[in-house]
């Protein structure tokens, strides 16, 4: 089976991440390139400049710094990067544009031929040509259980509504959001004392064993799927100023 992974450059969790996927990954299974989106947590590809006024503006400058801390020690004592990871595991980067919906980007990806594209936090929107390009579809990781908690940061709203139980959710991309039918699910029990980061960690960690768990299913042949009734679940936006206090009030970032 032969995968090609679209993913972003976030480098604080992602980097151990999915070095902990590829390792995991049966010898069948040949990752044959790997997409690399600009990182960013508000779910579309923004500038430097203005990433860093919204985190700001939202989250404030002890969120900012404490970030950043993390993410240079990721950098200095982790795996580094998202691409020194691939680079690592012998994976070619393929070069992506602004717009991985562009008829260039799809030629590209096309000659790859690919059995089935897997987003890993990918920040853009994947249109119906780019859906149908691999032979299988694409799989997306969701850290949330879908139907709820469809939409961005799934951790933070979460610890918000200070849930009992977290999960992940492996389902096949169609033209919505987050609502293609489910190949893998698997939960977490929430101690009240976790923060955001242990979180995004652990569910990231449990989403790299459900996608692991996704592709045995369909090597096998077994294509069967949960519902994901996105009228029976609940959809969250990026969070406001008001909504970070609030969160404040229950819970911590790190």
């Amino acid at each position: 089976m032969r995968l090609i992974i679209l993913t972003q450059d976030e480098r604080s969790v992602l980097p151990g991440a999915i070095d902990y996927l590829l390792r995991r990954l049966d010898k069948d299974v040949e990752v044959v390139g790997a997409v690399i989106f600009s990182a960013s947590p508000f779910g579309k590809s923004e500038s430097v400049i203005t990433k860093t006024q919204k985190v700001l503006s939202i989250f404030g400058l002890r969120f900012a710094i404490q970030y950043s801390l993390v993410a240079a020690a990721q950098i200095v004592f982790g795996h580094g990067s998202v691409r020194r990871v691939f680079s690592d595991h012998d994976i070619e980067i393929i070069r992506a544009g602004e717009n991985i919906n562009s008829p260039d980007e799809l030629d590209v990806l096309a000659s790859y031929r690919a059995d089935i594209f897997l987003s890993i936090t990918g920040n853009q929107i994947f249109k119906k040509p780019l859906i149908d390009l691999p032979r299988l579809g694409i799989l997306n990781l969701h850290t949330a259980l879908l139907p709820n908690y469809r939409g961005l940061m799934p951790t933070f709203w979460v610890l918000k509504n200070r849930e009992k139980e977290a999960g992940v959710s492996v389902f096949w991309v169609d033209e919505g959001i987050d609502s293609g039918p489910i190949v893998s699910q698997k939960r977490l029990a929430l101690s009240p004392l976790i923060s955001q980061r242990a979180l995004v960690k652990a569910t990231k960690f449990l989403g790299m064993e459900a996608i692991v768990e996704a592709i045995d299913k369909i090597k096998s042949g077994d294509g069967s799927v949960m519902t994901n009734d996105k009228d029976k679940g609940s959809y969250y936006k990026f969070p406001s100023a008001g909504d970070v206090r609030e969160f404040r009030k229950y819970a911590r970032f790190f």
